[in-house]
C-alpha cells in the first residue's frame, strides 16, 4: 500500500487509483472482523428509525411527518448517518495514518475524500433497505426519486468542503475533536429529520435553510414525500455546499504546512 502511494502523485488517474485503494481498505478493516459485514452501517440508521417510529406512533401522538413514517425517518437518517460517520472520522483524518500523511508524496486531499467515498459506498448499500420498507410501507413513488442524485451529489460537495475545514483544524487544536461530537448531537436535532422543513413554523423555515443537510435531506424525501418539496431551502442548501467546498479548500492550502509541522 505504501509503495502504490508514494509514486501516486501527479496525474487524476493516479490520484483516482489511490483514492480507491484508500477507501478499499477503510472498509477491509472495518468489517474484516465482523461476521455481518456491510449489514452494520444498515443497522444503526434502522434501529434508529424503528426506535423514533415507536416513539411517535406508539408511544406519543405524531403531529410531525408524513406517512408511512417509518419511511420518511429511514430517507433522512440513512444520509444522516453516512454525513455523521464522514465528519466523526474527518477529527481522525490525519493523526491516524500521520505516517504516510507525512512520508507520500500524494496531495493530502486525499486523506479527507478517501473517508468521503468509503462512507459514501456504505450510504449506497444502505439504499436497498429504503426500497424494501418502501416497498413494504406502501409508500407512493414518484419522479422526485430522479432528485436523489443530485442529493447525494451536494451531500458529497459538503462533505468534502467540511472535511478539508475540520480535518487540518483538529490537528492543531485537538479540543476540537470533542467539540466536533458535541455540535454533531446538536445538528441531529436541527436538521429535518424526524419532522420536515414543513412542519417548523414560517419564520424558522427561512432560518433552517441556511442549514444544507435541510435541501439535502428534502431532495432525498420528495420521491416519497411530494408535498415536502421546498425550492428555498434546496437552492440555499445547495449554495451553502459549494460555499463550503470554497472555503474548505481556501483553509486546506493555508494550513497544510502547518499540519505537517504538528504532525
Amino acid at each position: 500500500m505504501t509503495t502504490a502511494l508514494v509514486g501516486a502523485a501527479g496525474s487524476p488517474r493516479r490520484y483516482l487509483h489511490s483514492l480507491w485503494l484508500l477507501s478499499a481498505r477503510d472498509l477491509r478493516v472495518r468489517y474484516a472482523t465482523s461476521a455481518l459485514g456491510y449489514l452494520w452501517s444498515v443497522l444503526d440508521p434502522l434501529v434508529m428509525s424503528l426506535i423514533y417510529w415507536f416513539v411517535f406512533t406508539q408511544v406519543f401522538g405524531r403531529g410531525v411527518g408524513e406517512e408511512p413514517y417509518i419511511v420518511f425517518l429511514i430517507t433522512a437518517l440513512l444520509p444522516w448517518v453516512w454525513f455523521n460517520a464522514a465528519v466523526g472520522d474527518f477529527t481522525k483524518a490525519f493523526s491516524k495514518d500521520a505516517r504516510l500523511v507525512r512520508s507520500t508524496a500524494i496531495p493530502r486531499s486525499i486523506w479527507v475524500n478517501r473517508i468521503v467515498l468509503s462512507k459514501g459506498i456504505e450510504f449506497l448499500f444502505s439504499l436497498p433497505v429504503l426500497a424494501i420498507f418502501a416497498i413494504a410501507a406502501g409508500a407512493q413513488v414518484g419522479w422526485g426519486l430522479l432528485w436523489i442524485p443530485v442529493a447525494v451529489l451536494l451531500q458529497t460537495v459538503l462533505l468534502v468542503g467540511l472535511g478539508l475545514l475540520v480535518a487540518p483544524l483538529c490537528v492543531l487544536w485537538g479540543d476540537l475533536e470533542r467539540t466536533t461530537r458535541l455540535i454533531l448531537r446538536a445538528l441531529f436535532y436541527a436538521t429535518p429529520i424526524i419532522y420536515g422543513v414543513a412542519d417548523l413554523p414560517a419564520g424558522i423555515q427561512h432560518l433552517a435553510a441556511f442549514n444544507p443537510l435541510a435541501g439535502i435531506f428534502t431532495l432525498y424525501r420528495v420521491g416519497f414525500f411530494p408535498g415536502q418539496w421546498d425550492p428555498v431551502s434546496v437552492i440555499v442548501g445547495a449554495v451553502m455546499c459549494f460555499l463550503f467546498l470554497a472555503v474548505g479548500i481556501w483553509a486546506f492550502r493555508r494550513l497544510e504546512r502547518p499540519v505537517l509541522k504538528e504532525l
